[in-house]
């Protein structure tokens, strides 16, 4: 049961840390979401938006966190 405990409080502090992030830069993250390659359509009534590149770069940044994670552990 310790190895799910450490994996609790790293994901925990993993959260805080983000938090943090958006709370002190988030006035600096603006471009994050209206990115080439997100899809917005506005019309009458209908709004669309897909944001694919912002996704797309938000997976591989973790994928790269996890993937240094796994190195050091």
């Amino acid at each position: 049961m310790q190895p799910i405990g450490k994996i609790l409080v790293l994901v925990g502090l993993g959260i805080v840390f983000i938090g943090l992030l958006i709370w002190l830069f988030g006035n600096k993250l603006n471009w994050f979401g209206n990115l080439p390659g997100d899809i917005r359509i506005e019309r009458p009534n209908f709004k669309f938006y897909a944001p694919i590149m912002s996704m797309l770069l938000l997976s591989i940044f973790i994928s790269l966190v996890l993937w240094v994670i796994r190195r050091l552990f």
